[in-house]
């Protein structure tokens, strides 16, 4: 496949660049989650003390509901904006990835032509039918993985819209209950 080592060296960089970073993608994800995580526990921590105090100093149990209640719509925002958080970085990661992918693939196809063209090139004569049903079956393949993603990232807008629809729709849900609960 390589016919000069300078050529296997390029390849095993490639290599190595790639899986660098599909690693460096994976901890800046981490990274991210941790750091999510970390300022959300805070969040809580500061919020269940002020949420604590103001259940605390209710006078009797209609006032103690009614500070529940106001307190529910708030809690429920923040979760949502944790999910969406979350997702979002899942969701960069994910489009990362993909892009790593998609150009190595599009490098290993690239590789492969470059070998048929010149395996056709040295190819005894009448080979040229064989040499055609490999490139055809090369560009099957790719075209497979192109609708394979598209068809994927469809997925990915219907399933991002159906959650931002459902989230939009449980926080309204909460507000009317809340308001109906002051009254």
């Amino acid at each position: 496949m390589f016919t000069k080592p300078e050529q296997f060296a390029a390849a095993n960089k490639a290599s190595v660049d790639a899986m660098l970073t599909l690693a460096n993608t994976a901890l800046a994800s981490a990274e991210r989650i941790a750091a999510l995580n970390l300022n959300t526990a805070r969040s809580m921590l500061e919020d269940g003390v002020s949420n604590a105090k103001a259940m605390l100093g209710a006078k009797n149990a209609q006032e103690l509901f009614s500070v529940q209640a106001s307190l529910a719509q708030p809690n429920l925002e923040k979760a949502v904006a944790y999910t969406r958080s979350v997702y979002e970085i899942s969701a960069q990661s994910k489009e990362e990835v993909s892009k790593l992918l998609e150009a190595q693939f599009s490098d290993f196809q690239k590789q492969v032509f470059a070998l048929l063209e010149k395996a056709a090139k040295s190819a005894p004569v009448g080979s040229d039918v064989a040499v055609s049903a490999v490139k055809s079956a090369i560009a099957s393949a790719t075209s497979a993985f192109d609708t394979m993603n598209k068809a994927a990232k469809q997925v990915a807008d219907l399933a991002e819209s159906n959650v931002a629809a459902a989230t939009n729709a449980t926080v309204k849900a909460v507000g009317a209950t809340a308001a109906a609960t002051k009254k």
